[in-house]
């Protein structure tokens, strides 16, 4: 076969650049690595090269998920270990290219860890870094590691060899064995893949569609963005799996306009697998033929709804419709269509390169393989994570996150996107698999995780989500337009103390009213955020209501700032920041908030010196301050006779 010479030539390349005697440095420049500024790091890093005369081969790779320390630069010195460092500013780049690559000293200060074989005193192993240790990567195993606009680089690290193995098995052994092995759809529902391409193969018609949802339209969430920026050919081969076994002769990929360089580097891909021959008329010389295009998604939300999606591509107002009948019957322009989430098809080439079995290895009894999240919010190590399914939120949260930030207390979390339910701590121990995070009211969505601490408000948590929820509803369906905005303006009653007891209940019919009628998997999932704020935070719904407090002093209707008498000195700074002119007072007198003009902005709290400490932020407490401003003197005088 004609793909066995370029294999062959590929793999040779690879081998070449591994061995290679110039020095090469791997550049992380996804869309993390560049709003930390990559692009500035590499314009450094080929200046000084060019000062100093190195030829050095500098490579741009995508995302390895240490979001947090980003931009990450690799060396690799001919005959020593690859040496990862994190942090690398411009400032930086001197220092590491003056060092290391004309006088041998690695920086073990700078460097984060090793990869591969071989070890430098005083640097650890990347790998077990405690981020990285726990984490089994399958769908994001080249990641940072491969140039992803370089197609050669992915064959020669057994790219297509899972097309290849299909090609050979034909499709009904190729269905068998995705069924075997029990993937889930990565995109939220967790429907079995292998069914789902089997109710589409069995469709009737010579003309069938598969799309890749590449939409990822939730906040806080980029698993298919760093995917496709970093290793674009491991969904376009699950695709191409995909298509030869239901029998498609058109493919789509929707991806949102948002994402720039996901779509220039899958448009790259796209052209590479044209130039050989992986796409087109008797693909490889096989009885088969396919093509593929990219759908940019204008940014709607409901458009990561199936039959939304298809209505998209067909230039339609992005709505979705009743089913049945479902996709596979009648998709787009009316043929079978198969639909699957980014993450799914990067998982199709592994299971048919290594089989079944070894996919069954990973995961928990019902939910099988690994998953990917974006790990965000109020944690430590932010970034992207891929880790078995059946592991515990603990492990994610303190183990691979690093736990809580600035040392506050863990909270809940959120998982799902806006549409999934917040676990509180007494759940920390659940696994982390499709049915326990049904059975605990939330669900696993593509893979966002929101961490909130013990500052977080969860009746303003709610009322976030579901404010996105609700204007990202399409209006088609009474329950979805009419039951998000009644709920929405609930909770905008609470969080401005204006709550009735009775909007609880309120808040748990039209939940469920909503949650059980609308149209589409938004609006059923919509309500999730309040029913499990609901279920396990009442009682910071019943103190908004009852007490008129937020006790996380976050609802601004119900908070005030005052300045505590026996400690303001006077300095005039909150005056003179106050943009409300709501302070009054002078030089080393008492100063006073007028809490009739005062518009909660916090700015006194922000510039108060922390060695005096006299504004306080209250809700729901009862605090005396002097009727008009007083001598800073009198005030402490007073104070010290109690």
């Amino acid at each position: 076969m004609i793909f066995d010479k370029i294999r062959k030539q590929a793999i040779a390349e690879w081998a070449t650049l591994q061995q290679s005697q110039q020095p090469r440095i791997l550049l992380g420049t996804a869309t993390c690595g560049r709003a930390a500024g990559a692009m500035s790091t590499l314009e450094i890093m080929n200046q000084e090269l060019a000062r100093h005369n190195i030829d050095a081969i500098v490579t741009q790779v995508g995302c390895i998920g240490l979001c947090y320390i980003e931009p990450l630069v690799d060396i690799v010195k001919p005959n020593r270990p690859r040496i990862c460092y994190s942090s690398v500013t411009p400032k930086i780049i001197p220092q590491l290219i003056e060092d290391y690559l004309i006088k041998d000293n690695p920086r073990p200060d700078l460097a984060l860890g090793t990869i591969g074989d071989g070890t430098i005193e005083g640097i650890p192993r990347l790998l077990d870094l405690p981020m990285l240790k726990p984490q089994v990567r399958i769908v994001l195993r080249n990641c940072g590691h491969i140039n992803p606009e370089d197609i050669k680089q992915y064959i020669a690290n057994d790219g297509y060899i899972g097309f290849i193995k299909a090609i050979n098995m034909g499709p009904e052994r190729v269905l068998g064995e995705i069924k075997k092995s029990e993937l889930r759809g990565r995109g939220g529902a967790g429907f079995p893949t292998g069914q789902k391409w089997e109710f589409c193969r069995r469709s009737p018609g010579k003309e069938k569609y598969i799309i890749c949802n590449a939409d990822e339209g939730d906040p806080g969430a980029f698993m298919n963005r760093a995917l496709l920026e970093s290793d674009p050919h491991s969904v376009l081969e699950g695709m191409l799996i995909g298509a030869y076994t239901i029998g498609a002769t058109h493919g789509y990929i929707y991806c949102r306009a948002e994402y720039p360089l996901a779509i220039e580097r899958l448009s790259i891909a796209l052209n590479q697998m044209r130039e050989y021959g992986l796409l087109g008329d008797n693909i490889l010389g096989a009885n088969f033929s396919f093509d593929m295009e990219i759908k940019e998604g204008a940014g709607a939300f409901i458009c990561g709804e199936e039959t939304a999606l298809m209505a998209s591509i067909e230039g339609k107002r992005g709505m979705p419709r009743p089913r049945p009948p479902f996709p596979a019957v009648s998709g787009l322009w009316g043929k079978p269509t198969n639909i699957n989430n980014a993450e799914t098809w990067a998982n199709v080439a592994l299971i048919l390169q290594k089989g079944s079995e070894w996919y069954d290895g990973f995961g928990s009894q019902t939910s099988k393989g690994t998953k990917t999240f974006a790990l965000v919010g109020k944690i430590e190590r932010t970034g992207l994570i891929e880790v078995p399914l059946g592991i515990h939120l603990r492990d994610i949260i303190y183990e691979i996150g690093g736990g809580i930030a600035d040392g506050k207390q863990y909270k809940a979390v959120q998982t799902g996107g806006p549409s999934g339910g917040c676990l509180p701590a007494s759940l920390l121990d659940s696994p982390v698999d499709y049915d326990s995070l049904v059975k605990a009211g939330s669900m696993m969505g593509s893979g966002g995780m929101v961490i909130a601490d013990e500052d977080t408000c969860m009746v303003d948590f709610a009322r976030f989500f579901l404010s996105f929820s609700q204007a990202e509803s399409c209006g088609k369906c009474v329950p979805c337009r009419i039951g998000t905005h009644q709920m929405f303006a609930i909770l905008e009653r609470i969080t401005r103390g204006e709550g009735k007891l009775r909007d609880i209940e309120q808040l748990e019919q039209l939940s469920q009213l909503v949650k059980t009628t609308s149209l589409c998997g938004l609006g059923q999932t919509a309500p999730n955020p309040v029913q499990t704020t609901l279920r396990y935070f009442r009682d910071e719904y019943e103190a908004h209501i009852n007490k008129k407090k937020c006790p996380s002093l976050v609802c601004t209707r119900l908070i005030n700032y005052y300045i505590l008498p026996g400690k303001c000195a006077g300095c005039m700074l909150c005056l003179r920041d106050c943009p409300a002119k709501a302070i009054v007072g002078g030089r080393r007198l008492v100063h006073i908030i007028s809490q009739e003009k005062c518009t909660k902005c916090g700015a006194c709290l922000d510039v108060c010196p922390e060695r005096f400490g006299a504004v306080v932020k209250v809700s729901g407490e009862k605090v005396i301050v002097p009727s008009k401003p007083i001598p800073v003197a009198t005030s402490k005088a007073l104070k010290n006779k109690g």
